[in-house]
Order: C-alpha cells, then structure tokens, then sequence
C-alpha cells in the first residue's frame, strides 16, 4: 500500500503540472469560442450591409482568420490533454505492475497466499476509479471555474439595495436637483460628465441638447438610475435617488431611449410593456397619441399582429412610434425622451409632437433632441459640450447669448435652407 500511495501521489503531481498551462489555454479557447459566436451573429444581422457594401471576401476571411485560430487552440488543448492522460496512465500501469511483481514475489517467498494476491489486485483495481474521477471532477471544476470568471464583470458589480432598504413613497411635485455630479464609464478614460449641476423644474419641460458624444445619454441614464455618479449627487426634492425604491422610481418614469427594445410579441403587448395586461382605453389613447393607429389597423392582424425580435418587420421610425406609444400608455409623472423623434418624418413628428404637448401637461418631462423644432419650445434648455454644462435658459436667451446653442441653431437653419 505505500506503493500504491506514493504512486497515487505522483500520479497527482503529474496532472497538477498541467493544470496550469491548460487552465490558460482554456482562456484563449473560451475567449476564441465568443469570438466566433460574435463573429456569426454580425454576420447573420448585419447581411443586408455586407452585400450593400460588397464585403463578403472581407468579412469571410475575418471569419476564417477565427477559425484558424479557434482550430489552433483546439490542438494545443488536445495535446495537453493527451499528454496528461498518457503520463497518468504510465504511472497508473508502472503502479499495477509494480504492486502485481511484489504480490507474486510474496507467493512466492509464501508471505501471503495466493488468495490474498488476488484480493490486493482487487482492492487495488477498485481504487483506481475513484482516483480518475477526481481529475474528471479538477477538470470541470476548472472549466466552470473560467466559465464564472467571465461572467464576474456582471455578478461582481455592486447589487441594487433590497426593496424594504429603500424610501418607497415620492415626494409630491418635487424638482429634479443634479448637484455637482461627475461620471465615467471606466476610470482610466476620460470623464464623460463633469461638475454637472441643474436643476429641473417640476411639471416643466426640459431640453438637454449638444454635439455627439457630449454626454447627454449618459445624464438620462443616471437620472433613470441605471448608473450612480461616482461624485456629486441626484435628489428628487430632499430625498437621494439612490435611497428611493427603483421599482416605485422607474414606475413613475417612461422613457423612449436611442436603444429602445422592441418584443418579439404583439404589437398591443409591447404598447402595454409596463402591465400584465392590456388595458383597451388606454392601449387606444396611447396609439392615437403616437400616430401609430391607422399602421396598426391597416395590419391583417390588427394589434395582435407579431413584431419579430427588436422590432424586425418594422421600419426605425415606425419603431419609434411604437416606443413612444409604450411611454404614453405608462403616463408617468416623468418622461425622458432620447432622440425620440430623429428616425420620424416631419409630417409624423409635427402631428406627434402636438399630441404630446396635450398629453405632457403638468408632467416633468427631459427632452434630448438635436433638432430645432423639438427643443425650442421647452421651459428651459441646456447645453453640454463634451461632458461639461456651459449654457442654460430658453430658446430666446440662448439665442440672443450667440454662444454653441447659437451656433447649432444657426447651422440647422442653414441645413434646412
């Protein structure tokens, strides 16, 4: 048995020695496999442009260059996996062998009987199992190991608090105070906010306009709570947003976003998003409000007509529509609007802003838009410029200030001339 035991533990010397190294090229290849998984879902989404463009040689040979590299990692995994197996079974044989000899030689030399050679071959056999199924079980523990390490950047960020933590009653009529609050997305880049201070005025409209990039997303997204502020602070009246209960916050919030998601279910379901079922009267106002109606009654199926997975089937701006629709049927006490109108005609944007103008009275109301005609009427327009506030009043004010607001407004007139 000391054989047996000093064998067993060379035997997990040797599988330990590669553990490492194939611990690392479980990496390359759990990392290859995304990489071709990514690499088919563009290819199979983005078709239409691949064509339109004339990049079926490129987009094949990116294709190929990950494949290669997925066949590559797949043999350095096979060759160590072999060479484990093979040294594993060397010793695991080189230990019968040797127990087998010292057996026979005790018969011989009539140390023991021939009975209990047999049994010690037994035993011996028996505990062999058990000894290859803990490296079967090392071998998955470390595949599944590797498999939580990449989905650590979502289960390690920091939960939301537990609904009996939070405030769960809103202040009445209460402003929106963004105090001093700065964010980035990661913290070796720059800062897409900066000292950003404002306040927005309840049952008012506010604009939020400026170039690309500026940040304007971002500030709807901390004021939705979907990221905190790494400094400063968002208050709704005298009550910090990150102590209000999310769910009872977001359920006085609508929201049309640039990335709004569309089901792949009916239409009135995904009108009716924030419900588990579908209120007619309401569905009614909400499409008539985002001048949908006619489109959906034209459909053979009316509102059970099915939309595919984000939104395929429709166009953006019939998209749009429906998005605007979802956020009129919720008829929150604050609504956030992100480009909301930007895929719309003008016809279609003139009717449905008209609409809103009734429905958004006495609602709190955040408006980020680049064009004139949807921010100039707001009760108060900011201007951010790569991440920082440098303007703020009405349209009339900033006009007459002749600084950036000026300059977008004079350049969209110009374009639209």
């Amino acid at each position: 048995f000391f054989v047996f035991l000093l064998a067993s533990v060379l035997y997990y010397l040797w599988i330990f020695i590669f553990l490492k190294k194939r611990e690392e090229v479980d990496y390359l290849k759990f990392n290859e496999l995304s990489q071709n998984q990514s690499s088919l879902i563009e290819l199979i989404q983005g078709m239409q442009e691949i064509k339109l463009q004339n990049s079926e040689h490129k987009r094949r040979k990116i294709w190929t260059n990950i494949q290669a590299r997925l066949f590559h990692v797949n043999i350095k995994s096979l060759a160590i996996t072999q060479y484990q197996d093979t040294g594993a079974a060397a010793i695991n044989q080189l230990k019968d062998i040797v127990i087998s000899f010292m057996a026979a030689t005790a018969v011989i030399h009539g140390d023991i009987t021939l009975g209990m050679m047999l049994a010690i071959q037994y035993i011996v056999g028996q505990l062999n199992g058990p000894l290859q199924q803990t490296v079967n079980f090392i071998r998955t523990a470390q595949d599944a190991k590797i498999s939580l390490e990449r989905l650590g950047e979502i289960h390690n960020k920091e939960e939301e608090k537990s609904e009996d933590q939070y405030i769960d009653v809103l202040p009445e009529k209460a402003d929106i105070l963004i105090e001093n609050i700065s964010f980035y997305y990661n913290k070796l880049e720059e800062e897409v906010l900066k000292d950003i201070s404002l306040t927005i005025p309840h049952g008012k409209t506010t604009a939020i306009v400026g170039t690309s990039g500026s940040g304007k997303t971002t500030l709807v997204k901390l004021l939705l709570g979907f990221y905190k502020p790494q400094k400063g602070q968002i208050k709704l009246g005298n009550i910090h947003l990150h102590n209000i209960n999310k769910k009872l916050w977001r359920a006085q919030c609508g929201a049309v976003m640039q990335d709004g998601f569309i089901f792949s279910d009916s239409i009135a379901n995904n009108i009716a998003e924030s419900e588990d079922s579908v209120d007619r009267a309401k569905l009614l106002q909400a499409v008539k409000t985002a001048n949908i109606q006619s489109f959906i009654e034209d459909m053979p199926l009316g509102y059970n007509t099915m939309i595919g997975p984000r939104g395929n089937g429709i166009s953006q701006g019939q998209k749009q529509r429906l998005l605007i629709a979802r956020a009129v049927y919720k008829n929150p006490e604050f609504l956030f609007f992100d480009e909301a109108t930007n895929a719309l005609d003008a016809k279609n944007e003139k009717i449905i802003v008209e609409n809103l103008n009734q429905f958004l009275k006495g609602k709190t109301v955040v408006i980020v838009a680049h064009r004139l005609s949807t921010v100039k009427n707001a009760d108060q327009i900011v201007v951010l410029e790569r991440g920082v506030l440098t303007e703020r009043g009405t349209h009339q004010e900033l006009v007459a200030q002749k600084g950036t607001y000026y300059k977008l407004v004079k350049d969209q007139l110009e374009l639209g001339a």
